[in-house]
């Protein structure tokens, strides 16, 4: 017994079970496009009569003649390929007609193949036609008990027209289908010019065609596959918005993308919805039938359709991108492939079998000619044939006399000997000589087609112009002139004015700004936020869709969104947890908002914190801002961020602290700093005060300083009556405060133009003139703003700018209420700079 090598025996046997994988079971055949176990169903339904013109026959015993005769697998295996075969939503162009429950594209199964009847479509015949004619060679099946073909002489080109999926060891392959009609113009067209280029293939086949139809995007992707065999094109479903009564729009999805299960889309889509993350829809079914596919949603008033349709592309299979790799058995060997060698190939087998199909024609026309002549000799010398066979005693005799005399072959005396004696007559001769001549005929085209190339070219062409117009069907996949890519949700939503609210635990929405009407100053307000005893509203913008909303937590971090991400509520409504839209810890919350639409590399972040704190940093140190935030400033542990400002070189900062006092400094005397630092000293606070709101002064502002007390208090003052000082002072006084206005909860910059939205803790909100409010000095308390009710206080406000919005003439100017009060110490504090990270001096 000889040793034999363990890794050199894994390796061959590997490599043989490799080879078999991919040839014999997972990738088709380049020239007839079909996998072995599809070869041999049409093979046995051939050799069982089962044509399209012929009565169905059951499928089990269709899978039994397969698997008994050529493919030694299972049963189940067999059948689900026979079903796929079959059906329309899987193949361009079925090739098995089927009756009974063949599955649907919801992902049912089909009914047992005992119950379901078959038959090959009338496609299929064109894959069988002359395989009787040595076209195709033949080898022996699994126990060499029976022949069957290698390959169908197939006269359509099947790898592209339904294309093919598979896995092999080491390589797959994933070939989309395409429309007859175009697939056979593009190989015309390649017959008659061989050097054509496979961008001049392309205007005849110009992208697949799914048999589920949809849209199809992505050029570049479908130019590349079929250059290089690799590629990818994406399929989106077609989508309709139909409307209803009531001013109610529905989105109908009418087609989804190829081998999508469309009870998947449809759960997914459910589950979505109840999720939220799906939001505006408020019924969902599904009406397909026999006619097509109809997947409903209805959608609420107000909703934009197109956004909710950009969100199921996104979230759902409604699009999804198919990736093309082409690769076939080519000689034996997986190839890849591009456009033009596929029809290459293809036309190349076409002509090896319509040269072998005319061999065989020539042969047995030869042959039949051979006869006639033998025949044709024998009527001429009728009476001499006669005698000669009488006078013969055995029938052997009389063929070699018949030889011997007329110098005939054996073939032709048995002939003459088999012939009736009715083709004596005048009129069987007339036939005789007649079909003759058709033979000698057809025996010389028989011939040209083998010898003349051009002749050759002419039926390949003839043949494949026959079944363009037999078989090929309008296209069902739409290609789309561009390439949207992702629909962009601004090119969708208006830039329309809009209320942003959050809460103090975290409930952020917006709400169209239609839904304040202006009132008179001293109003009641109408119902705002309905949020819970323990929850508060701690900011209050006015922006537009199209914005970025810039959120900074207590802790110093900074995250990003648009504003049209937040999600969108009624008046009343309480928004949703800010923790659904940004990764916050426990005990994080937001405490400063602001919008902006670009970062500008000239403006600076102006920070201050409760403790008076503040630092300027580059708007461009914060552009690139990650899905967890990042950090904005490092904080002190009894400190935290209240306010974040936009400033420019030249412009002013005022803190405002809750007890009444501001300080006006310079924010260029606030050094740039990096992003991580904690910042200098911006006001020295007395006992127990702490800053609740800075300002930016620009530079030649008309803008006055508007403050408001938790009581329903404010005031407008001229920012004239606030000196500027050196940062780090303990500043003047800002509003007189007493027990009827309450302490200070916020400030900023108006012109009298704008109007102001002014939350209470009770929900309420009122929408005001700036120009109703008085006009007085920097010690006054102000004027009743809001009428407040018992134990509420004013929480948050914001301005609305107003556009073309100048002076009204029924401003209300007031004189100071008292003298300014100084400072009781206006000297600079110590600098709380740090090196690195700005740490505290």
């Amino acid at each position: 017994m000889s040793n034999i090598s363990i890794e050199k025996e894994l390796q061959k046997s590997y490599l043989e079970y490799s080879l078999s994988v991919i040839i014999g079971r997972a990738i088709p055949d380049v020239r007839d496009g079909l996998k072995p176990v599809h070869r041999r169903i049409l093979f046995a339904m051939h050799e069982l009569g089962n044509s399209y013109n012929r009565p169905y026959k059951k499928s089990a015993r269709v899978v039994g003649d397969v698997i008994g005769k050529f493919h030694p697998h299972g049963d189940s295996a067999v059948y689900d390929a026979l079903v796929r075969m079959a059906q329309d939503f899987n193949m361009r162009d079925p090739l098995v007609d089927g009756q009974g429950n063949f599955g649907s594209i919801d992902g049912d199964a089909a009914a047992a193949m005992r119950y379901t009847e078959v038959r090959m479509s009338r496609l299929a015949g064109s894959f069988l036609a002359d395989i009787e004619k040595e076209t195709v060679d033949f080898r022996p099946n699994y126990d060499n008990s029976l022949q069957e073909p290698a390959v169908l002489p197939s006269r359509v080109p099947n790898l592209l027209v339904n294309g093919s999926s598979g896995i092999a060891v080491g390589m797959a392959t994933n070939i989309p289908p395409h429309n007859l009609g175009e697939v056979v113009d593009a190989t015309l067209r390649l017959l008659d010019d061989p050097f054509v280029s496979i961008d001049e293939l392309m205007t005849s086949i110009k992208a697949p065609d799914f048999p589920t139809g949809a849209l199809l995007y992505g050029r570049e992707g479908i130019r590349e596959a079929y250059h290089t065999g690799r590629g990818s094109v994406r399929i989106r479903s077609r989508i309709e918005v139909e409307k209803r009564k009531g001013d109610l729009e529905s989105i109908v999805v009418r087609e989804i993308p190829y081998a999508l299960n469309k009870s998947t889309l449809v759960e997914k889509i459910a589950l979505l919805v109840n999720e939220r993350k799906l939001e505006g829809i408020t019924d969902l079914r599904d009406e397909s039938d026999r006619k097509g596919i109809r997947i409903v949603m209805d959608l609420k008033k107000g909703v934009f359709a197109d956004v909710i349709i950009n969100q199921l592309f996104k979230y759902t299979s409604l699009e999804t991108s198919f990736g093309i790799n082409m690769m076939a058995v080519v000689n034996n060997r997986p190839q890849l492939l591009n456009l033009k060698q596929v029809l290459e190939h293809f036309l190349e087998y076409r002509r090896e079998v319509i040269i072998r199909r005319s061999r065989f024609d020539l042969k047995k026309a030869q042959h039949k000619a051979h006869i006639l002549e033998g025949l044709r000799i024998a009527l001429d010398f009728i009476d001499e044939v006669v005698n000669l066979i009488r006078a013969s005693k055995t029938p052997q005799e009389a063929k070699e006399r018949l030889c011997e005399r007329f110098s005939l072959s054996e073939v032709q005396a048995q002939a003459i000997l088999d012939m009736r004696l009715q083709r004596l007559t005048n009129l069987e001769r007339e036939k005789l000589l007649e079909e003759y001549a058709e033979l000698l005929k057809q025996i010389e085209y028989l011939t040209s087609v083998i010898e003349n190339p051009e002749e050759l070219k002419s039926v390949v062409r003839q043949e494949l112009t026959e079944l363009r117009d037999t078989f090929a069907t309008p296209r069902k996949s739409e290609i789309m002139a561009h390439d949207p890519g992702s629909i962009d949700v601004e090119d969708i939503i208006p830039d329309e004015p809009v209320v942003v609210t959050l809460s103090r635990n975290g409930y952020l929405k917006r709400t169209g700004l239609d839904n304040y009407r202006q009132q008179r100053r001293g109003g009641m307000g109408i119902t705002g936020v309905q949020v819970a005893d323990e929850d508060f509203i701690t900011s209050i913008l006015t922006t537009s869709n199209h914005q970025y909303m810039n959120l900074f937590t207590n802790k110093g971090r900074m995250y990003q969104i648009k504003v049209h991400q937040i999600p969108e509520g009624s008046r009343t409504a309480r928004g949703k947890h800010v923790a659904n839209l940004l990764p916050l810890d426990s005990n994080e919350y937001i405490a400063a908002a602001m919008t902006s639409r670009d970062f500008d590399r000239e403006k600076f972040y102006f920070f201050f914190t409760r403790q008076g704190v503040v630092k300027r940093s580059s708007v461009d140190l914060y552009r690139n801002i990650r899905t967890a935030g990042l950090i904005a400033l490092s904080m002190r542990e009894d400190d935290e961020l209240i306010g974040v400002c936009e400033v420019e070189g030249e412009d002013e900062m005022v803190l405002v602290t809750e007890d009444g006092y501001s300080i006006r400094f310079a924010c260029a005397d606030v050094r740039p700093m990096g992003r991580q630092a904690t910042g200098v000293k911006g006001i020295a606070l007395r006992k127990g005060d702490k800053v609740v709101a800075g300002v930016v002064i620009a530079r030649d502002s008309r803008q006055e300083l508007l403050t408001v007390a938790e009581n329903g208090y404010g005031k407008r003052t001229q920012v004239e009556h606030f000196r500027a000082q050196s940062r780090g002072g303990k500043g003047v006084i800002n509003m007189r405060i007493t027990p009827k206005t309450g302490k200070v909860v916020g400030a900023m910059m108006v012109l009298p133009s704008d109007e102001l939205i002014l939350l209470t803790s009770g929900g309420k909100i009122i929408r005001i003139g700036i120009a109703g409010i008085s006009l007085v000095g920097r010690t006054a308390q102000g004027v009743r703003l809001v009428r407040m009710e018992d134990d509420q206080t004013v929480v948050c406000f914001d301005h609305v700018p107003v556009e073309n919005g100048d002076m009204p003439p029924t401003a209300v100017s007031k004189p100071d209420a008292g003298p300014e009060e100084e400072p009781e110490d206006e000297s600079e504090s110590e600098d709380f700079e740090g090196e690195e990270r700005g740490e505290w001096e």
